[in-house]
């Protein structure tokens, strides 16, 4: 019986232990992972960030402990376990997030893309590669090109000078004219017989014509100034939205669709379910305001792309699982390397933009009367001149706790004086560009 018994023991000893196989969609786990991961983790796997390189950790952790680890970490260290523990304390005692909201289909999927994940083929790569160099040599070509342009109007008005001078020096230019002329020898001896010989009327031309190259360089130099200078754009949305409607009629609160405008960089767009909170109830438009042009059809047509947009069924009061995405036109785009953050207007400069400004809204300072908007569109140059302009004229809230604590010794000893912004950097290059 003993030795029975310690050879199962040695037998079960020598078993590998099977480890549960992980099953999932590596395409939806790369979504996954890039919504909920990618914020510590990378996504080349390899690479390590805020937490550790996830290449192989299907290998070295069971499927059961990630799942627990992922889903609540904290109760896992709590439980006791001391690969839990000893990764905590690895990292700084920085916990991890929980994330309850995952199902066991949704952490396979996740697993299964970090061991199996879809490797970019040197083609690949290289195709990439080839496609981003192909865009910047087009837009050197383009520069450079512009460049020759410029560089050859120039040059030409030198060689025509020259042709002009070499001309007057020669004895028997007349006589050579008659018998061969061309194109600029015919258009010199307009010239020549036009102004006589006196140096007077020579200087004129001369004058006449720096002139005129000075006025083409102006006209070039002042189309690229307006390039992207878009005031009075006003693109047709794929929903008809009337602000004066919205915003005038009914007094509805720019930040309660725009509601982290207050609070972050972009004023945000809208999604669909702020449009639901009340167009859930509103199916049809029955206010007395119509738009010149438009129909009381025509506006309910507008809030059924809503209900399409969102899956709402208004007759079954219920939702589907099919939604539509609103493509809307982007209308106050900023270029990349401009930063506005509009919480900084909105809560630090409210009082004296209104006062600098004279609007009731701090919207309107930059976005125009967008209350009596039925189409929205740009109601200013969102040029430099036009933010420093607006920064050497507006004043600081000297009451304000912002600037009572960073520029207390410049309110101190400018007491009773204006102070703009432009005096506490508001027209440094850093300031909006970096």
């Amino acid at each position: 019986m003993k030795n029975f018994l310690f050879l199962t023991l040695f037998l079960l000893a020598f078993i590998p232990t099977t480890i549960e196989a992980i099953e999932g969609d590596p395409e939806k786990g790369k979504e996954l992972f890039k919504k909920n991961c990618t914020s510590c983790h990378s996504i080349d796997l390899e690479k390590k960030m805020i937490g550790p390189a996830l290449s192989g950790i299907t290998e070295k952790r069971s499927r059961e402990w990630l799942h627990k680890w992922i889903v609540d970490n904290e109760s896992l260290r709590k439980s006791g376990d001391r690969e839990a523990i000893a990764i905590y304390k690895e990292y700084g005692n920085v916990k991890m997030n929980s994330f309850p909201q995952l199902s066991e289909q949704q952490i396979d999927d996740i697993l299964y893309f970090i061991k199996k994940p879809k490797k970019t083929t040197k083609k690949e790569k290289k195709g990439k590669k080839e496609n981003i160099e192909l865009s910047q040599d087009q837009f050197l070509i383009k520069i450079i090109i512009f460049g020759l342009s410029v560089l050859s109007l120039i040059l030409l008005w030198i060689l025509y000078k020259i042709h002009v001078l070499t001309h007057l020096l020669s004895e028997d230019l007349f006589i050579h004219e008659k018998k061969k002329k061309n194109f600029w020898t015919s258009i010199f001896l307009f010239f020549y017989k036009f102004l006589g010989k006196t140096k007077k009327n020579w200087y004129f031309l001369s004058c006449s014509i720096g002139s005129l190259f000075l006025l083409v360089i102006y006209g070039i130099w002042y189309f690229l100034m307006q390039i992207d200078v878009n005031k009075g754009y006003k693109p047709v949305q794929p929903i008809y939205f009337s602000h004066k409607i919205h915003s005038g009629i009914n007094g509805i609160d720019c930040q309660y669709c725009h509601s982290i405008a207050k609070y972050s960089k972009v004023s945000g767009i809208p999604s669909a379910n702020i449009c639901m909170n009340c167009h859930i109830t509103i199916d049809e438009y029955k206010d007395d305001y119509i738009e010149k042009g438009k129909s009381r059809e025509e506006y309910n047509k507008e809030i059924q792309k809503i209900y399409y947009a969102v899956g709402w069924n208004p007759e079954k009061r219920e939702y589907s699982k099919k939604t539509h995405p609103i493509q809307w036109i982007r209308i106050h785009n900023m270029p990349d390397f401009v930063h506005f953050d509009h919480s900084q207007h909105i809560i630090t400069g409210e009082k004296m933009i209104k006062k600098s400004k004279k609007v009731d809204l701090t919207c309107n300072a930059c976005h125009g009367e967008v209350q009596n908007m039925d189409q929205i569109e740009m109601a200013n140059n969102f040029t430099m001149e036009w933010c420093i302009s607006c920064h050497r004229n507006t004043e600081i809230d000297t009451n304000n706790q912002y600037y009572k604590e960073y520029f207390y010794d410049l309110i101190k000893k400018r007491k009773g004086e204006k102070i703009t912004v432009d005096m506490i950097g508001g027209i440094e290059c850093a300031k909006c560009h970096y």
